[in-house]
Parts: structure tokens; C-alpha cells; sequence
């Protein structure tokens, strides 16, 4: 069996060593917290274990486990870095850093990366019994992404290799698509408010709309699925729109929501009516290049 140590057993850590003991494929080892009680009931969950608190009585494994804070990663890495033995695979679950905060235990001998489930642990014992075909973001050298591809697959991830350096950019992706959702969805909310909307009908009439778009956006492609005022050069709507918000941060928002959405239209607007849409938006020649998202 592969030997498994967890540093760190928070939600996503004792719910993936769970999940590793549970395929028959890995022994996990040690789990290691800040405190004995913390680090004895994350073994109870994990159902196998030894609890450990301190870094000199963490055992020689073939995988690590750094499941603690992004701010945590490198500081621990450092510690363990003395104990790992050559040849063994170190790797943390961040979204958004990238394998190179690993580099002590990679001067030791092991080979490092990173693996990231596209997944909420909100809950683990949900998570635990929910956990199937999960998309699993992997980075960092070949040795530690062949290993962590075995991983996620025993599992049930659906993993997946990153560009070098891409971390950022990924993790930028998920939260434009899930946290920015939720923002656009309040600012959309307060608009009907404005607007006169009674409370009770705000969710039935943006929640079928917002439904339908996502869907068309997912399947067709966001240009085939881009319509509205902006779309077919409307100006005059963009300019009513602009007048309605009565908030400076809001109608911000608005106006770089819809450069990038003139950009996105491409060759559906006429070069006079993207300029007919960015001057009602109030945008001017010196505010930069946008980037077409279309394609």
C-alpha cells in the first residue's frame, strides 16, 4: 500500500484521506495537527492513523499531504523538508499557489506539486459520500503529477494537468465564475428593488433569466449566447441604464461590465455602433485596451 502523511487536518484533509483509505490503495500514516485532540478525532473520521502534534515524530511516507492555510504552506514545508525522504511526494491542495512553495522539500530529494479538487468540503461527511468524478487541478514536476493523477483518480476525481505558472489564473477563473456570480446577483437584485419589483418576485423573475443565460452560455458559447442592449449596439438603453444607477461603485461596475461586453460582440456591432456603445458608457480613448473574450 502507499503510505499517506496529512499535515494539517482541517475539512479538505481528513475528507481526502478518507476518501484515499476508502479506495484500498493507500495506508494513511500519520495525521498531524496543532493539538492531540484535534489530530485523534480527524483520525476517528478518517477511520485509520496515527495522531501526531509534533513535526520530529511525523514517519517517512511516500505522500504528503500539506492541507493547511495558503499563508501556512511554505513555513511547513520547511519543517518537514528535514524528514522526507528522496524520491517521496510532497503536495498541497491550494487553489491558487502554484508547487514552488514546496522548494525545501524539493531540495531534500522529493518531488513536488499540487492538487486542487474543484469541490466545496463544506460539510466532510457530505463531501465524503458526494465526492465522484471531481474535476482535480494538477501542478508541479512530472514525478509528483503522475503520482497525484493515480491519487485523484483512486479517489474519484477526473484529474487534470495546469500550465506552469497557472495557478493564479485558474483560481481566477473559479472565483469569477462562482463568487462573482453571486455579486452580479445581488447588484442585480437591488436594480429590480429600484425599479419597483415587489420583494416577492425578484428571485422567480432574475432566477429564470440568470437559469436560461448560463445554460445558453455553457452550450452554445458566450458570444452565440451574448444578447441585450449592448449586444445589438442600443446605445441609447446603455445611456438610460447608466442614468438609473444612482451609485457611483455600481455604475463602475456597469460601464467595465460593458466594454468587456462590446469586446465580446465583435463582429456583431459595426464599428459605428461600438462607438455609438462606448461613448454612452462613457468610455474614453485613454482607458485602455480591452481584450476580446470572443472566440
Amino acid at each position: 500500500m502507499i503510505r499517506i502523511n496529512i499535515i494539517g487536518a482541517g475539512r479538505l484533509g481528513k475528507t481526502l484521506a478518507a476518501l484515499a483509505r476508502r479506495s484500498g490503495r493507500y495506508r494513511v500514516q500519520d495525521v498531524m495537527t496543532r493539538g492531540a485532540d484535534s489530530a485523534a478525532a480527524a483520525c476517528a473520521f478518517i477511520g485509520m492513523g496515527r495522531a501526531v502534534t509534533e513535526w520530529a515524530d511525523v514517519s517517512a511516507a511516500d505522500l504528503y499531504l500539506l492541507a493547511v492555510p495558503d499563508a501556512a504552506i511554505a513555513d511547513c514545508a520547511q519543517r518537514l523538508a528535514a524528514g522526507v525522504p528522496a524520491g517521496a511526494v510532497v503536495f498541497h491542495a491550494s487553489g491558487v499557489s502554484g508547487s514552488e512553495l514546496l522548494r525545501p522539500a524539493a531540495a531534500r530529494g522529493a518531488h513536488i506539486g499540487s492538487l486542487h479538487p474543484a469541490f466545496s468540503f463544506a460539510d466532510p461527511a457530505v463531501a465524503l459520500e458526494n465526492f465522484s468524478d471531481v474535476l482535480c487541478a494538477l501542478e508541479g514536476d512530472a514525478e509528483a503529477c503522475a503520482a497525484l493523477r493515480e491519487l485523484a483518480q483512486a479517489i474519484g476525481g477526473r484529474p487534470f494537468e495546469l500550465a506552469d505558472g497557472g495557478k493564479p489564473a485558474y483560481h481566477a477563473a473559479l472565483s469569477v465564475a462562482s463568487n462573482y456570480l453571486v455579486t452580479l446577483t445581488a447588484i442585480a437584485r437591488h436594480l429590480a428593488g429600484q425599479g419597483g419589483v415587489p420583494e416577492e418576485l425578484i428571485t422567480p423573475l432574475l432566477g429564470g433569466l440568470m437559469r436560461q443565460t448560463l445554460e445558453n452560455a455553457l452550450a452554445l458559447g458566450p458570444q452565440a449566447a451574448l444578447t441585450g442592449p449592448i449586444a445589438r449596439g442600443d446605445a441609447s438603453t446603455v445611456a438610460l441604464h447608466l442614468q438609473a444607477l444612482d451609485d457611483e461603485g455600481l455604475r463602475a461596475v456597469y460601464q467595465a461590465l460593458g466594454r468587456q461586453t462590446a469586446a465580446l460582440a465583435g463582429e456583431r456591432l459595426s464599428e459605428p455602433a461600438r462607438r455609438q456603445v462606448l461613448s454612452a458608457l462613457g468610455a474614453a480613448e485613454d482607458s485602455g485596451p480591452v481584450q476580446s473574450l470572443a472566440g
